[in-house]
């Protein structure tokens, strides 16, 4: 399964911390919400307590470079209870900067991940 979403809120500014608690952001939130509707107009059943490989391209709205491991947080906890029941299921993670792209995007790809013992690579 493909999913196009905004460009997802950096882990920075995705939790907010106030004394001991945290919490998510209100962009976090928002963002969580985005991924939700999106997810559930695809119509598409998630893999629910299965193994999954994630494949996720960042594009960035402009030149400026970031840590794109700092937006992948939001992206994997954002599908859980959608696309798999917890992100602890994920076996293989791939993250790649694509090319700029106008207000900034997010490729998601999540795939079954093959029986034990069997190796995927792409």
């Amino acid at each position: 399964m493909v999913f196009n979403l905004p460009y997802p809120p950096s882990v920075n500014n995705y939790w907010i911390a106030s004394g001991h608690r945290r919490y998510v952001s209100k962009r976090g939130v928002q963002f969580k919400k985005d991924v939700a509707n999106i997810f559930l107009e695809s119509k598409l059943a998630g893999f629910r307590d299965k193994p999954v490989e994630v494949y996720v391209v960042l594009h960035p709205k402009n030149k400026r470079l970031m840590d794109i491991d700092n937006c992948l947080k939001p992206v994997l906890d954002s599908f859980i209870g959608f696309a798999y029941d917890d992100d602890k299921q994920i076996t293989k993670i791939v993250i790649a900067r694509g090319c700029i792209v106008v207000g900034g995007m997010c490729v998601v790809r999540i795939e079954l991940s093959p029986t034990l013992g069997e190796s995927s690579v792409n």
